[in-house]
């Protein structure tokens, strides 16, 4: 029977000294890794009335008041990267910091800026369309920074909420036709539950792309936080703004009187067209007509291209929105 060998000493130091190295390096590889690939945890967000739960089903076209909806990050199929803040573009002289009301899709934070403390609420929203009307969003920017800078122009009365972006993931993916939905490939203006349609007849409509109303009315969180902020802060004369050429429309369906005066009036300092060009398009589940089931007076708003934002016309428009007695 062969003796067995007693190994060298050396060579077992040397093999530990190599896996010790090793072990090593793949520490520093997964320590690496983690820091350049960092793991996000959902935003969340209080819940101001737990005790309502609603479950949509995709034939339902109401919301009742003051359901409240966690926002969640769910994967999406238009976007590479789930993002949980983006900073706004701008930084106010004297501190005045939005409110984030919830967060999109890709969980980035959706934006509003409040101006005065009066009773009197009145709200200017942007970027329901994300890029493709990405002038609204640069109009919205523009109004914040001279009020900020010119606080005297908000009445006493008053108090004004501005919502610089509705869709920053559509505004982050393109300045184009395909920056126009949600990285749900939904239209927020088809996704409010008043008058909502999951699909509609598209003749006369934009259909430059994909595009529907969500699986159920406010399916999509972007849709949930702000009529959430609706609910909660009684705003009574709403402007909405888009691009491009078509005018002035008043929420209702039909339209409803005191929101056609309003879009008179703005038509009057504006020169948008109202009546508003008919394309024979037939608009559902739009912000307008949410805001009006509220009691808002309310118009969808067009800017005149979607290149430029208008500023001086809109600063007059501003003002009627303000002065406005509903």
């Amino acid at each position: 029977m062969r003796r067995r060998q007693k190994p060298d000493t050396a060579w077992v130091i040397l093999a530990w000294g190599l896996n010790l190295i090793g072990l090593v390096l793949l520490a520093s590889v997964g320590i690496a890794y983690l820091a350049l690939n960092p793991v996000h945890a959902a935003p969340q967000m209080p819940n101001p009335n737990p005790t309502t739960e609603l479950s949509h089903s995709a034939t339902s076209t109401s919301v009742p008041a003051g359901v409240y909806y966690l926002p969640t990050i769910t994967p999406n199929p238009r976007s590479t990267m789930i993002v949980v803040q983006t900073p706004t573009p701008f930084v106010l002289s004297g501190g005045n910091r939005p409110l984030v009301i919830g967060f999109s899709v890709s969980g980035r934070p959706i934006e509003v800026y409040s101006f005065g403390n009066g009773p009197n609420r009145r709200m200017i929203v942007a970027g329901i369309h994300g890029g493709y009307e990405w002038n609204t969003i640069a109009l919205a920017d523009e109004m914040i920074t001279h009020i900020n800078e010119h606080p005297e122009v908000i009445p006493n009365d008053s108090t004004l909420y501005i919502l610089r972006n509705l869709n920053p993931d559509g505004d982050a993916r393109d300045h184009g036709i395909d920056g126009r939905v949600n990285d749900h490939g939904v239209d927020l203006n088809r996704n409010f539950p008043t008058n909502w349609a999951a699909d509609w007849d598209r003749d006369g409509c934009w259909n430059y792309g994909p595009t529907t109303g969500g699986i159920a009315p406010a399916s999509e969180p972007e849709t949930r936080a702000l009529m959430t902020f609706l609910q909660s802060h009684h705003v009574q004369a709403l402007i909405s703004y888009h691009s491009a050429a078509l005018g002035i429309f008043p929420g209702g369906e039909p339209w409803e009187q005191k929101s056609i005066e309003f879009a008179e009036r703005l038509s009057e300092v504006t020169y948008y067209p109202f009546p508003p060009i008919d394309t024979g398009c037939k608009f559902t589940g739009t912000l307008a007509d949410y805001a009006v089931s509220l009691g808002a007076v309310s118009v969808d708003m067009e800017l005149a291209t979607h290149k430029y934002t208008d500023f001086t016309r809109n600063l007059r428009a501003l003002a009627v929105l303000l002065d406005w007695n509903p």
